[in-house]
């Protein structure tokens, strides 16, 4: 610990010996763990409170987010726009073009100077990276190219390792607020729209940095208060500015510009599409039925060109900056619950031209009959258990690898052959060795199983490995979840007066919106159709309607969503139609 604080000493001067003292406390526990990075070197970190607040790479010390937040001048400091944040936790470094000159002129710091990296308008650093230029460099090179390779950033493991808080709201220095209130006022002078609000929220959960899990594959290269414009989705619709925005369209990449294309239509559908009483709202429901009618034409929305790579990443952004907000209502189904249509940015989102608001309106009203659902596909999996590690570590597989069943069936079939196990006097069965007795039989299977035929060794199998799924939604990445899919619950309830009434569970998992269902079956059989909490849970839903419809749900489930009838329970409790008279 002495030693630990004479190194912190002489890595940040900066520390007075009360901070220093405060910072490595003397009775406090002090936690040392050691990790490795995507690269395979040894990082040592360093814990106090549970929260990471040192990382040693190669006998060098770096403070982490956490640390920062509590001491967020102890490194100098380059701010960033909001935006940009998104590509830091894509993996990127910093490119000088997405750095905030302040009035004050930056702090001068050499090559190879750790630094932080904050938000315009929070003082709390949201990543800490190494300077590759030094200041006079920067300027010499007209604030182009990279500026600061990042090491670790907020929300990569290494935060994970903490309390996984939020940065604080650190109000900026006055030069900085000088300099905010100056560009606004030269804003306005201009006819520009200023920047109403600026989040100092992260933008997606993404393993980045050098202690990430994946490697970097691109550097953010932001175009500054042009592609800001375009993320806060601030534009005017004045000739002059449509020129600058599309020479910035021009010069940005495709992913960059799919990225633009996902917030416009993101701030499109809130705007026009989405009302309160649709809440809550399926993710895929949000992204397929209001999103891509959003779309301009000539355009289509794709989510692996984006940065974002998955749809659940982009809303995590969007919650971040208290947009709205996003909940699993059902095992692995998210929803959005709500939405702060007060939000600047969405306020100051411009419809654009060609969708009018008269058929933004009607759009919404017809969006149940136009969007085409697409089931989903759905595939079993299984993971290894433990007592099943014997059998499959041979073909390089631990605890917890997921396999299909085809997978499974290649590797038994392989297993049997290279320990030479197929029954020499009848081929369809298989001897049964010590691993497959630990494996496959019972105690009491043990002293009386000596062979099993080939199908019984296959489902053997299959019945002591872990069930999994894989569900992949129309345009979405696929889902691995634990266990086996439930279906779609069709039941029947009595109520009072001996009226009948239909209750359907389960929708979500299948990328239905209950909500979408129960609209579509009360216009279809002229009923009243509600959705009530499934008893004894928090979150679930569940689609109540008038009498015994399960020949309307069948029909609408099988024929036009074309979901699988073994992934629906309870069409048998179809009422018997009788003879007409």
């Amino acid at each position: 610990r002495r030693k630990l604080r004479t190194d912190v000493a002489a890595a940040f001067p900066n520390l007075s010996a009360e901070q220093l003292t405060e910072f490595i406390p003397n009775k406090e526990e002090l936690n040392v763990i050691k990790i490795y990075s995507h690269k395979g070197e040894a990082v040592t970190v360093y814990m106090n409170n549970r929260n990471p607040i040192l990382f040693e790479i190669e006998k060098a010390l770096y403070p982490t987010v956490y640390a920062l937040w509590v001491y967020p001048d102890l490194l100098p400091a380059f701010s960033t726009w909001p935006p940009v944040l998104q590509k830091l936790a894509g993996g990127a470094d910093l490119m000088l073009p997405g750095v905030v000159v302040p009035s004050s002129g930056f702090p001068q710091v050499e090559r190879g100077t750790l630094c932080a990296v904050t938000l315009l308008g929070n003082r709390a650093p949201v990543a800490v990276a190494v300077a590759t230029m030094s200041t006079p460099e920067m300027l010499a090179a007209g604030m182009k190219g990279k500026g600061f390779a990042v090491l670790h950033t907020y929300l990569d493991h290494l935060w994970e390792y903490g309390d996984k808080s939020y940065p604080p709201t650190l109000a900026p220095l006055v030069t900085d607020s000088a300099e905010k209130e100056s560009t606004e006022d030269e804003e306005e002078m201009e006819g520009k729209e200023p920047v109403i609000s600026i989040s100092t929220d992260p933008l997606q959960h993404v393993d980045v940095g050098d202690l990430s899990l994946k490697e970097r594959d691109s550097c953010a290269i932001p175009m500054g208060k042009e592609e800001l414009h375009e993320n806060r989705a601030a534009e005017t619709a004045e000739d002059a500015n449509a020129e600058v925005q599309q020479e910035a369209e021009d010069s940005r990449t495709p992913q960059e510009q799919m990225d633009a294309l996902f917030n416009q239509c993101f701030f499109h559908a809130l705007k026009c599409k989405v009302k309160k009483s649709d809440l809550p709202l399926l993710t895929s429901t949000f992204l397929r039925s209001h999103m891509f009618s959003c779309c301009p034409a000539g355009q289509q929305l794709d989510i692996k060109k984006s940065s974002y790579k998955k749809f659940s990443k982009f809303l995590q952004c969007m919650q971040h900056q208290k947009i709205l907000q996003v909940k699993e209502l059902n095992k692995g189904v998210e929803s959005i619950v709500e939405v702060d249509w007060k939000h600047p940015d969405i306020k100051a989102f411009a419809v654009p031209e060609g969708f009018s608001s008269a058929s933004a309106a009607q759009d919404s009203k017809n969006e149940d009959r136009e969007q085409v659902y697409h089931a989903p596909e759905i595939i079993p999996l299984y993971g290894v258990s433990t007592k099943m590690v014997p059998l499959f570590q041979e073909s390089g597989h631990r605890k917890g690898s997921i396999l299909s069943s085809s997978e499974v069936r290649n590797i038994i079939i392989n297993y049997v052959k290279t320990n030479e196990l197929v029954d020499e006097t009848n081929k369809n069965f298989v001897k049964v060795n010590a691993i497959l007795c630990d494996c496959l039989l019972d105690k009491s299977e043990q002293d009386e199983i000596s062979n099993l035929k080939w199908d019984e060794l296959l489902s053997r199998c299959l019945e002591r490995l872990q069930p999994l799924h894989q569900v992949t939604f129309f345009g979405q990445e696929p889902i691995v979840r634990k266990g086996n899919i439930e279906p779609i619950d069709i039941t029947i309830a009595q109520r009072s007066s001996n009226k009948k009434v239909t209750i359907i569970k389960n929708l979500e998992l299948y990328g239905l919106d209950p909500q979408h269902v129960a609209n579509i079956l009360q216009q279809k059989v002229q009923a009243s159709a509600t959705i009530a909490p499934v008893p004894g849970t928090k979150d679930r839903v569940q689609v109540q309607i008038q009498g015994n419809q399960i020949h309307h749900l069948a029909k609408m489930l099988l024929e036009e969503y074309q979901l699988p009838r073994k992934y629906i329970q309870g069409l048998e409790k179809a009422p018997k139609l009788g003879r007409k008279k």
